[in-house]
C-alpha cells in the first residue's frame, strides 16, 4: 500500500463542515476515485475545489486527522462521482483513500433557488403546524422516491415517538432557515 500520507496537507476541519459523502474506491489507474455522494444531487462535490478528509471508522488508516486533498476534477460517470486531487497520482494512492469521509465547508454549496433547500439545513428546524401547535423537531429527511419526508422527534407522555411529513408544498406552508421554524398544515393526531 502506498504512503500517501507524504501527499497530504493536514488541516482543520472548517465549523461549517458537511459530511458529503465517502470515498469508495479507486476507477482506473491514473489516481481517479469513485466517491459515494450522500445525495442524489452531488453538487457539493463539484463546487468545491478543496475536500476534507476524516479516515474511516473502521479498517486500515492510510492517515490520520482531517487531511485537505485539492480536487483537480470531479464529474458524473454512470451513476456514480468520479474525482481526481492533487499528488494523488496512481490507482495505489487512490486505493489507500477507500473509507475516507468527505467534507465540505456549507459555504461552499451552490446557491440554492427559492424554495430549495439543503437537507442539511432542515435538520434541527422545529415544526408547527398551522394553529401553532408544535409537532417536533426534523431528526432527518428520507426520500421515498417521488417525495422527501421529515422524519420528526418529539416527546409525549415522557416517552420519544417519531412523526413523517411528506414535505410537499401541499402540506409544508413555510420554511424559515432564520427563524429555525418550518410551518406546516397537519394535525398533531394525523
Amino acid at each position: 500500500m502506498a504512503d500517501i500520507s507524504l501527499h497530504l496537507e493536514s488541516a482543520q476541519l472548517p465549523e461549517d463542515a458537511v459530511e458529503v459523502g465517502r470515498i469508495a474506491d479507486a476507477w482506473g489507474v491514473k489516481g481517479w476515485f469513485k466517491v459515494l455522494s450522500h445525495s442524489g444531487s452531488p453538487e457539493a462535490l463539484f463546487s468545491a475545489k478543496r475536500w476534507y478528509l476524516l479516515p474511516s471508522e473502521r479498517g486500515a488508516k492510510t492517515f490520520s486527522g482531517t487531511v485537505l486533498l485539492s480536487i483537480r476534477q470531479a464529474k458524473h460517470h454512470s451513476d456514480t462521482v468520479v474525482a481526481l486531487a492533487q499528488g494523488i497520482d496512481d490507482r495505489n494512492a487512490a486505493e489507500a483513500l477507500r473509507g475516507a469521509r468527505i467534507f465540505v465547508p456549507r459555504s461552499s454549496f451552490p446557491t440554492t433557488s427559492e424554495d430549495e433547500y439543503y437537507w442539511v439545513d432542515l435538520i434541527g428546524l422545529s415544526v408547527v403546524n398551522r394553529d401553532g401547535v408544535a409537532l417536533g423537531q426534523v431528526q432527518e429527511l428520507m426520500s421515498t422516491g417521488p417525495q422527501t419526508v421529515l422524519v420528526l422527534t418529539y416527546e409525549q407522555g415522557g416517552k420519544a415517538h417519531e412523526r413523517l411529513i411528506p414535505f410537499v408544498s401541499a402540506f409544508v406552508d413555510k420554511v424559515d432557515l432564520a427563524e429555525k421554524r418550518i410551518t406546516v398544515d397537519w394535525q398533531p393526531d394525523y
